[in-house]
């Protein structure tokens, strides 16, 4: 049996993370953007654009509950005690949040979505404070207001560049604000929920994705979006092709993701989800040798700054006279 420990079991979650949804992220896009079909539009434009956000999210919640389900006949695990109250309102959130950015897409660019959701990690603290019954010390409020302001600076300028062809922006903006409130519910969510039971990865992934394709299917029934979802996919059947490719990818991301909220809480994994889209940017300009201006030179440093503070000084902060078994589990590297 291998052992694995809690470091090497971050590294591993953490790079899952980021080859996973790298991937979704480009698949994301080129369904919520793309056109099907060559039919000349009275804009003069050609092709259908794919409009149908709840199915996109209702295939991606189904398919990751087959996997998870997949995952537990493979691998029995002792029975999961969470309430459903948890799971259902839980499920709700995440939905919500999901809905919300996906539907944003329709008015504002994939970079400003971006740009948006890097926010993630101060809504994921502020309520788990209020609602979550997590404390931190206040460092950590600083660090992590670091690496978000830093990531926000760095990708800015793609956002602003890519969003001046896109109209009514004020609509997706409210959108993206709801998105980043229930992220932070969500998480509030999680730490209630791994204070009372401390749930597995497999088993959350599976029952909040259980949830979530209730919600969906009763939506889709209701709004008669998904007769219209079916219509257009076999109008145009290679968006099956990219639906099973985005959903696969979306579903080994979020076994990953579940498996760091499990075991290290919602904040680390909100962490490890906005540095990924930080680094898929550094790296993508340092590869094809684009320049960088000032401003995305100061946010690359307040990221690194941010990263290596928590890392080295976090760590070391107490909560009302107790270590931050938080950032010890994260950034331990005396193991």
């Amino acid at each position: 049996m291998i052992i694995i420990n809690e470091k090497s079991r971050l590294i591993i979650s953490a790079a899952g993370i980021f080859i996973s949804y790298s991937i979704f992220g480009v698949l994301q896009e080129k369904v919520t953007r793309g056109r099907y079909g060559d039919e000349l539009n009275e804009d003069g434009t050609t092709g259908e654009r794919f409009t149908f956000t709840l199915a996109l999210v209702g295939v991606q919640c189904f398919f990751n509950w087959l996997f998870a389900r997949a995952i537990l006949i493979a691998n029995p695990q002792v029975k999961d005690s969470t309430h459903a109250g948890y799971y259902a309102s839980c499920s709700l959130t995440y939905l919500l949040a999901m809905v919300s950015s996906n539907m944003a897409l329709r008015w504002v660019s994939y970079p400003t979505q971006v740009v948006a959701k890097a926010a993630k990690p101060i809504p994921v603290m502020v309520l788990g404070v209020l609602i979550g019954r997590k404390s931190y010390p206040i460092q950590k409020y600083c660090f992590i207001f670091l690496i978000v302001m830093g990531v926000v600076l760095f990708m800015f300028k793609e956002g602003q560049e890519s969003n001046k062809k896109v109209e009514n922006t004020g609509l997706g903006d409210i959108l993206l604000i709801m998105s980043l409130s229930m992220d932070g519910l969500t998480g509030a969510i999680q730490e209630r929920m791994r204070a009372s039971s401390k749930p597995t990865a497999q088993h959350m992934m599976l029952a909040m994705n259980y949830w979530s394709s209730l919600m969906l299917g009763t939506a889709l029934l209701v709004t008669g979006e998904g007769k219209s979802f079916l219509a257009f996919a076999f109008k145009y059947p290679e968006l099956f092709g990219h639906l099973a490719s985005l959903a696969l990818a979306g579903a080994i991301g979020q076994l990953f993701i579940f498996m760091m909220v499990s075991h290290f809480g919602p904040l680390p994994c909100s962490v490890v989800t906005t540095t990924r889209k930080f680094f898929t940017v550094l790296f993508s300009v340092m590869f094809f040798r684009n320049s960088l201006s000032n401003r995305q030179w100061f946010g690359a440093f307040l990221v690194f700054s941010g990263l290596f503070a928590d890392m080295f000084i976090g760590k070391k902060q107490t909560v009302n006279g107790k270590k931050d078994e938080e950032s010890k589990k994260l950034f331990d590297n005396d193991k």
